[in-house]
């Protein structure tokens, strides 16, 4: 079948940020190696930073430009010196063995959770029990504005739970959350209508934060965990950890956006009905439904008893369902159907994203600057508490130029756990890393910075600045409560 293709940039249209990168790419190169950095390492820096400036432009789509650093990784490192003690000084790292580096992240067993994640999203919109959960969901919470608004964040809630996609969270809500707005009627513009969308995009990176398996970028930072740090985090203590600053926080985005946004109305008139009617439009729960919903619920049960009672990963027992829903008569999806709903370019950027944090750690491109940090900042004279606030309030910084969590996960975990290599013993490693693996979901204050910001924004029910308005108030509450966090209940629990 002949289809058209997506051109490789908009005609009439330069890619200027990719020419900017690869200009950026070639000054570094040229550049003379600095002392204690290996020829390997200087040119993994060179590429990290084409990276960072070709996802932060924009320029070409993420799938083009992960398959650009790919022969990147392949062929600048190939050609370097080999930083392998036996073999003969002056030898070439080689295009063989680079091969195998820039691939290894595609042999990462977060690379398998995320693609299972995918499909797991891809049955919850194949059958519609998304849907179906958020309806049955706003059915129970009452028809005040108060009410639908928790009643939002409650539906992110559990979705967050059995979807883990943000982006097919944020699509699966959207319907529900414009006929409660049609239901009102009030304008697409009004306070209301912006209110209760901008909460659905915000609760779902609050949510992103407490449940190790609601983002691609928790999972990126967890694989980073284990080919860096040798161990990971379990999917229940990622949620003993994240939960309460994740309820804390959609109490106060309610408040916030309540506050900024006043609605022009206090109650629903038969607003129970009007999702009835919505509930009654889906039918009776289908056979599928209920078997997907079955294996949902058992794979909760399995994450949050990983370690308790009994060893296997979450990658592990996630891939088990899938399997279980792909088999014929038990299961409630084909493969064919699978294919045509699993966002493939994400799975490709994800494997790409984990080569490259992998190709820094191996050409000793992290460790060199992590030490040039701490040397340069004296971060190794601070407590694990102001350790943590100065490379959180970074990240958040830097988060403003990403538009892709993961691409932002991909660019500054390796660097972090680098650096907190270097830091004393009385760093936790695996805690300080997963902390600062929560500070990656902050894309609170522009539309730009998360898919599900963009997916909301298309509503037209409010604007940038709005967003921005409740943002920049979550953003500052968030960080000075993951501070308030980070000096008791982290410390408690011995995180930090």
């Amino acid at each position: 079948m002949n289809t058209p293709k997506e051109p490789f940039f908009a005609p009439g249209k330069f890619p200027f940020g990719l020419l900017a990168g690869f200009i950026t790419l070639i000054v570094i190169l040229l550049l003379p190696t600095p002392e204690g950095l290996t020829i390997a390492g200087h040119r993994a820096l060179a590429i990290l930073v084409f990276a960072v400036v070709v996802w932060i432009t924009e320029a070409i789509s993420y799938e083009a430009s992960s398959i650009i650093i790919l022969s990147l990784i392949i062929f600048l490192i190939g050609l370097s010196p080999s930083i392998n003690p036996n073999v003969v000084a002056g030898t070439l790292w080689g295009t063989k063995e680079s091969l195998s580096l820039a691939l290894g992240g595609f042999s990462n067993a977060a690379l398998a959770l995320v693609a299972a994640a995918l499909f797991l999203a891809a049955c919850m919109t194949y059958t519609g029990l998304d849907r179906r959960i958020a309806l049955t969901t706003m059915n129970l919470v009452g028809t005040s504005t108060k009410s639908i608004f928790i009643g939002t964040v409650l539906v992110t809630i559990i979705l967050s739970l059995v979807v883990p996609s943000a982006t097919a969270r944020s699509a699966a809500m959207i319907p529900v959350i414009l006929g409660i707005i049609a239901a009102f009627g009030v304008d697409k513009r009004s306070n209301l209508a912006a209110g209760l969308m901008i909460v659905v995009a915000q609760s779902i990176s609050i949510w992103n934060v407490g449940i190790q398996t609601a983002a691609a970028q928790n999972l990126l930072t967890v694989g980073f965990m284990e080919s860096m740090l040798g161990e990971r985090v379990a999917w229940v203590n990622w949620f003993i950890a994240g939960v309460p600053w994740s309820i804390i926080m959609s109490v106060v985005l309610v408040i916030i956006t309540m506050k900024f946004f006043p609605p022009e109305v206090k109650g629903l008139q038969g607003g129970q009905e009007t999702v009835r009617k919505q509930i009654a439009e889906l039918g009776t729960m289908t056979s599928a439904q209920k078997r997907l919903l079955l294996v949902t619920l058992g794979l909760i049960c399995v994450w949050a008893t990983e370690g308790k009672l009994h060893s296997y990963s979450t990658t592990a027992t996630t891939t088990v369902a899938l399997a279980i829903l792909l088999l014929p008569k038990i299961g409630v999806i084909s493969w064919k159907d699978i294919q045509s709903r699993v966002p493939w370019g994400t799975v490709i950027v994800f494997g790409v994203g984990i080569s490259l944090g992998t190709t820094i750690l191996q050409t000793q491109a992290g460790a060199w600057l992590g030490s040039q940090i701490i040397s340069k900042t004296g971060l190794d004279a601070f407590g694990p508490v102001m350790v943590f606030a100065i490379l959180a309030a970074f990240l958040i910084v830097i988060h403003l130029g990403f538009a892709s969590a993961t691409a932002l996960s991909s660019s500054m975990i390796p660097i972090m756990i680098s650096l907190i290599e270097k830091l004393p013993d009385d760093i936790n490693r695996i805690g300080m890393t997963m902390v600062l693996g929560f500070v990656i979901s902050y894309g609170f204050i522009l539309p730009i910075n998360a898919p599900q910001n963009m997916v909301c924004l298309g509503t037209e029910t409010f604007n940038a600045k709005q967003f921005a308005k409740v943002g920049i108030a979550i953003t500052l509450v968030g960080y000075l409560l993951m501070l308030i966090f980070a000096g008791t209940y982290w410390k408690w629990l011995g995180i930090l």
